[in-house]
């Protein structure tokens, strides 16, 4: 992972340790989407390129996976999601 893991598990309460779990999982897969696309845009072996794209496409999914159990987890975040898609609506029309 690029990143740095930006939680100290010791500190944590016993509740919160799933819901920092699925971000850390979500972390990890945008920084393999970033990486697997940045090297598929320099790739000049087509095949490579295209393995490169499919397995960027899965990391996506599997972040897919990761929102959706933390989603469950945290109604807050459900909320700031929403929150978030209204002000783009405003914005972006």
């Amino acid at each position: 992972m690029l990143s740095q893991i930006p939680v100290d598990f010791k500190r944590l309460k016993k509740e919160e340790l799933d819901r920092e779990i699925l971000r850390i999982g979500m972390i990890a897969e945008l920084d393999a989407i970033n990486l697997y696309e940045q090297l598929a845009a320099v790739a000049e072996d087509e095949n490579l390129r295209r393995i490169l794209l499919d397995i960027a496409k899965e990391e996506k999914t599997h972040f897919g996976e990761f929102q959706t159990l933390l989603l469950r987890k945290d109604k807050e975040q459900v909320e700031e999601l929403e929150k978030g898609k209204e002000e783009v609506d405003e914005l972006v029309k």
